[in-house]
């Protein structure tokens, strides 16, 4: 399916997602969700051009949200046409379940740095004011959705919902058209020809941005907001509606 022809057909079911705000204002059981929530969100109808994002990047120790934790949180606020590095935060935390050697590896966070680190319950207003009224952009929302979710339930008693655009999901649209087929992955096979790569520093190579070096919160995160605005001018316009590319 054409990338277009699948955005469109994306946009008809794209959520309320200020309507939803509403909702979850009126239930939520504490201040610090209710404030985020009355911050509201922009609408699907907004020309991409004029919403606020935030890019956001977490650090884990694994890739499961019921079953491990978050260590570093990274955020830069950012629009199409300014990167605000000046008010980018960035948070090592200690987390709720153990590290193991593997995801120390990754992420190089050690026992060490985390013994005098904040439980993310000590940040979260900041976190929670930084986010809102802002878009987030992540590279696979399958990620910082879901262990934000989780780690806020555990601490405030409710998740967290909140809309994101995700960079990995806008290079799928381009590059991975044909998954879904088996037959056309077969000969796409036999004629040499094979998926090309979706993660982070992969994509940032296609738009010829730098590379940086992975797997650090703060920037992941500003590679995210680059990455966006360049698939933005290369694939989409300042005037596409974010419910185009908008979860």
């Amino acid at each position: 399916m054409p990338a277009l022809k699948r955005s469109r057909l994306q946009s008809v079911h794209a959520p309320d997602w200020p309507g939803i705000f509403k909702r979850l204002e009126a239930e939520a059981t504490g201040p610090l969700l209710r404030d985020f929530y009355a911050r509201g969100t922009v609408s699907g109808d907004t020309p991409i051009a004029d919403v606020p994002f935030v890019a956001l990047d977490l650090e884990t120790t694994g890739m499961n949200a019921e079953r491990h934790g978050i260590v570093s949180i990274g955020l830069v606020p950012f629009t199409l046409a300014r990167i605000r590095c000046a008010e980018s935060r960035y948070w090592v935390l200690r987390p709720r379940r153990p590290l193991s050697d593997a995801s120390i590896a990754i992420h190089r966070i050690t026992h060490e740095d985390l013994r005098r680190a904040p439980d993310l319950g000590e940040i979260l207003p900041d976190l929670l004011d930084a986010m809102a009224g802002r878009i987030a952009v992540v590279h696979y929302r399958g990620l910082e959705r879901p262990f934000l979710r989780r780690a806020v339930r555990e601490r405030l008693g409710q998740g967290i919902e909140f809309p994101v655009v995700d960079t990995m999901e806008l290079e799928a649209r381009v590059h991975r058209r044909w998954k879904n087929g088996s037959l056309a992955r077969f000969f796409a096979g036999l004629v040499g020809r094979h998926p090309e790569s979706i993660r982070l520093a992969q994509s940032r190579q296609r738009y010829h941005l730098p590379l940086y070096g992975a797997h650090h919160a703060l920037t992941d995160a500003l590679a995210s907001a680059e990455l966006m605005q360049a698939q933005i001018a290369w694939r989409f316009s300042p005037e596409t509606p974010l419910r185009e590319i908008w979860h």
